[in-house]
């Protein structure tokens, strides 16, 4: 296949976007052969079949780099009950948090979570969506974790889409085990990370490192067993406050910390010297009118990388559009149009420790987003509205 007469972000080199003009992108088995201006293309790509974009743009497919699409119910009382003026206290006491997506989650048998889950999969693939990480954190007990990730890897099985499995399990103290984290650590979630490992349903292990769920001391034994069983690592880190989440991240070199709103000039620093991503969140933001914004001038400064994904779940982000994510990203935490592009393209790719996708070079993986669109900073500009022309998956559609 041979793309003609496009408008190409490549997301590499010194322009900005790594943008090529009057571009074109020769593709076989599956992967980029060469890009370039179509003018300089080797005569060995001449032959191939030829498709007219009409001066469309390109970009790498979309990544989402953390989401939580597997889950039982919805919460929509509850959104409904705050607006009435409701407090969390009250919200709580008539069943709602967490905790009810927890209890709504252990009632689903596979069958039904894999439906739901592939509702919001769909959506993000509509978008231009080749990779979506998902998470567990809902059962907060064995069976439960186990059939969260079994339901992930399914997604994969019945659409065209990479899906990257995360062991969440120290997401959230269960009810029956309220006021004994480390006995739940130590019975309920290590076991369930080793199970899940032994089965091959985990490529990295997160946890949520918050006064309202686990201290970095328990997360610390989370990570060890992770380290143990070959896994790498991310964290859900000063999302709330600081208590030393991102630091912790950055001491076991974790690929990534997300959400870190109350991270400092010193956390930045450390995550560029381990090489984590900062993954924003500005869903989670909105949904909760937080105040405290991510520090993105210290991670511009310290040179580090900023990913963006929706955080789809639930309760705190009930959102599942990459292309929101890019607008919040740049109205709410002033990113720039290329950072947030970036961010759900080569730098979401690094958060997942893959190396294989989110750029337009010679040996990547063929997964592109064609789009109506004239220039890159339109993906993030518009609201509410999907400009995507047609999407290749591994050199497919």
């Amino acid at each position: 296949m041979l793309l003609q007469n496009a408008t190409v972000a490549t997301m590499v080199g010194d322009r900005p976007y790594g943008l090529i003009e009057n571009a074109a992108i020769a593709i076989e088995d599956g992967l980029i052969r060469w890009v370039g201006p179509a003018a300089d293309l080797p005569a060995e790509h001449a032959g191939a079949t030829t498709e007219d974009l009409g001066g469309r743009l390109v970009t790498p497919a979309l990544i989402d780099c953390h989401t939580h699409i597997v889950h039982g119910g919805d919460r929509a009382g509850e959104f409904e009950m705050r607006l009435g003026g409701a407090s969390y206290e009250e919200v709580a006491r008539a069943g709602g948090g967490i905790v009810s997506t927890v209890r709504a989650t252990r009632d689903a048998d596979e069958a039904t979570l894999l439906a739901g889950a592939l509702r919001f999969a769909d959506a993000l693939i509509a978008e231009g969506a080749s990779v979506i990480e998902v998470k567990s954190g809902y059962g907060l007990d064995i069976e439960t974790e186990l059939r969260m990730l079994r339901v992930a890897r399914r997604i994969a099985t019945l659409r065209p889409v990479r899906i990257v499995t995360t062991f969440l399990g120290a997401h959230a103290l269960p009810p029956e085990m309220k006021g004994r984290p480390d006995a739940y650590i130590d019975d309920i979630c290590l076991p369930a990370l080793e199970a899940a490992a032994a089965e091959g349903l985990v490529d990295a292990v997160d946890g949520f490192c918050e006064g309202i769920a686990f201290d970095t001391a328990q997360i610390g034994r989370v990570f060890d067993t992770a380290k143990r069983l070959g896994l790498p690592v991310k964290l859900h880190a000063e999302q709330l406050s600081h208590i030393g989440g991102t630091r912790l991240a950055a001491r076991y070199g974790a690929l990534s910390a997300d959400h870190v709103e109350y991270a400092n000039e010193d956390d930045a620093a450390a995550m560029a010297e381990a090489g984590s991503v900062a993954v924003l969140l500005p869903g989670a933001f909105y949904t909760l009118h937080e105040t405290q914004k991510p520090p993105v001038a210290a991670f511009r400064e310290h040179g580090v990388p900023m990913a963006l994904a929706t955080d789809c779940n639930p309760g705190s982000s009930p959102m599942s559009s990459l292309l929101l994510s890019m607008n919040m990203g740049c109205t709410l935490f002033g990113m720039t149009p290329e950072e947030a592009l970036a961010g759900v393209t080569c730098h979401a790719a690094k958060a997942l420790g893959l190396d294989d996708c989110g750029t337009i070079a010679p040996g990547r993986r063929a997964d592109l987003a064609i789009w109506d669109a004239a220039q890159p900073a339109e993906l993030a500009y518009r609201i509410g509205f999907n400009p995507l022309y047609r999407r290749i998956f591994g050199g497919e559609g």
